[in-house]
């Protein structure tokens, strides 16, 4: 019995040891991830801290619409974004720029559904190895960290983004604000040289709030007519001077466009009407008039002047009637004082 006992003591022991091991490595591994989150948010901060950016929307607002919009890289207006299509010195262009912040573990990238709608929530978060392997993306893996070379980087396919955006009215201000939320860079393949178009396939959502600090570090140049790049991606975004046509808006039967306009001109026409919509919803709350309204409004302005400016000229020529050729004699005033009110001369000067 004393021999049993002491074996099953044994046994007991040398389970104990192998078990401990094992119980350590998963708490190191949890607190490397641990590490590894928190040394993440310290960096976006600090950046955040050396390059503000335009504040969050706040939750509270009462009144907001969501629109999503393409931008097509090939017009003017969004051409900085594009250019230069190649790493050229320190200028690189948006895609290029973000792409290496995935690859580095700076920004996350998260799953683009088949509904379109971008979603933030851990759960959809993309995995750097399924983006490469996934649109065919030349990559090395050197000591657990994933290299791109610049030639092998799809900057150039990338001729389209898709962005939602965030009109709403802060009761705090009393502002009407546009917001750029989500982001969304489109590779566009398959185009032929028989005129094939080609087929977009939408990589990866991105948080812009996340991303915000690092792109007020990229400098873009934003004319033809001024060389100097003195403005940045975010200073682009925050004044809205993209150019990008509505494809999809936040309904509560989550419906894009192309699913109840038939035709393109279908499109065209609702397209106008959601600008529109949102162009009168502001100018309502402010009562600002219609172009129609103030033509109107300015011809009853004049007419009312002209009609006081006759009115003035007939009680002139009424007086000089019944006064003669001598001047209108102007009312004594009362002194509180008992004594006369102090004259005052006036002495037109000789031009």
């Amino acid at each position: 019995m004393k021999r049993l006992f002491l074996i099953l003591m044994m046994a007991g022991f040398t389970a104990c040891l192998y078990a401990q091991p094992a119980k350590r490595r998963v708490t190191t591994s949890n607190a490397a991830a641990k590490r590894g989150a928190t040394s993440k948010k310290a960096e976006s901060d600090r950046a955040a801290l050396m390059f503000p950016v335009k504040q969050s929307m706040p939750e509270d607002v009462v009144w907001k619409r969501d629109v999503y919009r393409t931008l097509d890289l090939t017009k003017d207006a969004n051409a900085p974004l594009y250019y230069p299509v190649e790493p050229r010195g320190r200028q690189v262009n948006l895609f290029t720029y973000v792409f290496h912040l995935m690859l580095s573990g700076r920004v996350d990238a998260y799953t683009y559904k088949l509904d379109g709608v971008e979603s933030f929530d851990k759960k959809d978060k993309m995995e750097v190895r399924d983006v490469l392997d996934r649109y065919g993306i030349y990559y090395e893996e050197k000591d657990g960290k994933f290299v791109v070379e610049s030639n092998d980087v799809p900057s150039a396919e990338v001729t389209r983004y898709y962005i939602k955006e965030s009109v709403y009215l802060d009761q705090r201000t009393g502002t009407f604000s546009t917001k750029v939320t989500a982001i969304c860079p489109v590779l566009m393949r398959g185009a032929d040289d028989f005129g094939g178009e080609a087929t977009p396939y939408p990589l990866f959502w991105l948080n812009y709030d996340e991303i915000a600090p690092w792109l007020s570090r990229l400098p873009v140049m934003a004319s033809n007519l001024n060389n100097v790049t003195n403005m940045t991606v975010d200073d682009y975004f925050a004044m809205n001077r993209y150019d990008g046509k509505i494809y999809k808006t936040n309904n509560m039967q989550g419906l894009a466009l192309a699913n109840y306009c038939k035709t393109d001109s279908a499109m065209v026409k609702e397209q106008k009407r959601i600008e529109k919509e949102i162009y009168d919803f502001e100018e309502g709350v402010w009562g600002h008039m219609s172009k129609e309204d103030s033509i109107k409004a300015a011809r009853e302005d004049s007419i009312r002047i002209a009609k006081e400016g006759t009115k003035t000229r007939k009680q002139s020529a009424r007086r000089s009637s019944s006064g003669g050729s001598s001047s209108v004699k102007a009312p004594k005033q009362k002194s509180s004082g008992g004594g006369s009110a102090p004259r005052v001369s006036v002495r037109r000067q000789r031009r």
